[in-house]
């Protein structure tokens, strides 16, 4: 059983020395995976809704806006952000950072990615439809398909929903605890003119990418999938007598 106090103490150190790079990606993960997200008042909903019945276009435009931003999402953002959890995960243990964006756009990676995360994200629409709690349930529960994807974004999108479900389950409510323990530099971050919360993002990156790992190992050694299955190999160390994870190829540069 993982420690949330070990895996934010092991993201700490990976953020030596790279701090400021994880920042950048950090901002682009939030952006492109809808992080920090706010609300209304209902107040304003309504003025707003009496404006859109003044002016009719309003609608065609707001329509256009979204489906430009749908549209960023599925051909640019899924991509982007396989990239980043790729760069966080490979930070946490301490290996090659380079080439997580051109890795998520090559080829049949780009089309991997597409598919998978379009999937999921029908997936928890769905559920969200049904009830809100049932929604973020499954949330928690697809919530390491990206990483898995980090790791091979060929695994199959059915595979890699099943793997992050087998993954999460016992998990779910640890993970929503430790969630909740960055809310504290949140809301400090918050009275830093609100900015300071982007601070806040390659921490709680770094943090869950050490979760990731966790979760992957203890998937591997209950066989819920095989190093293969996330391009992974096992090399044996004869000084330290363990085997460790790897990736079956080379990063790109």
């Amino acid at each position: 059983m993982w420690d949330r106090v070990e895996l934010k103490s092991l993201a700490k150190q990976s953020l030596k020395g790279n701090y400021w790079q994880a920042f950048l990606i950090g901002l682009v993960l939030a952006l492109v995976s809808g992080t920090g997200g706010g609300g209304s008042s209902g107040r304003a909903g309504d003025r707003t809704g009496e404006y859109i019945a003044r002016n009719p276009d309003i609608v065609i435009i707001v329509f256009a806006i979204l489906i430009l931003a749908l549209a960023f999402r599925l051909l640019l953002g899924y991509s982007l952000e396989i990239g980043a959890r790729r760069y966080f995960v490979n930070l946490a243990q301490f290996k090659n950072i380079k080439g997580y964006f051109s890795f998520a756009f090559d080829g049949a990676n780009y089309k991997g990615i597409i598919f998978t995360m379009l999937l999921r994200d029908i997936f928890l629409f769905l559920w969200t439809l049904l009830l809100v709690i049932p929604g973020i349930i499954k949330g928690y529960s697809y919530r390491m398909v990206p990483y898995i994807l980090a790791d091979n974004p060929n695994v199959g999108a059915e595979n890699a929903i099943t793997l992050s479900r087998k993954m999460m389950d016992g998990h779910k409510f640890n993970t929503f605890i430790l969630d909740l323990s960055f809310l504290g530099w949140y809301l400090l971050g918050m009275l830093v003119f609100v900015v300071g919360i982007f601070f806040v993002y390659p921490y709680f990156y770094a943090t869950e990418a050490q979760l990731y790992l966790a979760l992957r190992k203890n998937a591997l050694e209950a066989q819920y999938c095989t190093y293969e299955d996330l391009n992974l190999r096992r090399e044996f160390n004869d000084f330290d007598d363990y085997y460790r994870d790897d990736y079956n190829r080379r990063d790109d540069f």
